[in-house]
């Protein structure tokens, strides 16, 4: 995950996804916090939207995979830093992280069997536990 600097920059999901910045969408404003008596002021939260829907660098099964998992619309916030450029790079690295865990693929769970050993080792366990318990009971009246 990752940027090429410059106006036409790229923002790389995977290594089969990248974004083109010009996709993204970025909105800033104040960030929350102390801010004394209003001095200085600057807008450093920042926002970056993606649409999902409008994209043109995402393949079929891409789209098909974002829409389902993150909805038609991504956004990522960073309201971290002072900085409002390092706050840019937060919700960058965020939004790459979204997209990326939406586009992971995970295999099918195969199903697996217990060894005949295991069972084995499994029962005996259960009955050496079972005589243990038996020996602690207070005998009875036929014992």
């Amino acid at each position: 995950m990752g940027t090429d600097a410059g106006p036409g920059g790229v923002l790389r999901v995977t290594p089969t996804c990248r974004i083109p910045l010009a996709e993204l969408e970025w909105r800033v404003s104040r960030s929350g916090g102390p801010g004394g008596q209003h001095a200085n002021t600057a807008d450093t939260r920042v926002e970056v939207r993606f649409s999902v829907a409008d994209s043109a660098a995402l393949g079929p099964r891409q789209r098909a995979r974002l829409l389902e998992r993150l909805g038609p619309v991504v956004r990522a916030v960073a309201a971290d830093s002072r900085s409002q450029a390092r706050n840019r790079a937060l919700a960058l690295e965020r939004l790459a992280a979204r997209l990326a865990a939406g586009l992971a693929v995970t295999p099918p769970r195969r199903p697996t069997r217990p060894s005949g050993a295991a069972v084995s080792r499994r029962l005996d366990a259960k009955a050496h536990q079972a005589r243990r318990k038996a020996s602690r009971r207070r005998p009875t009246a036929e014992d």
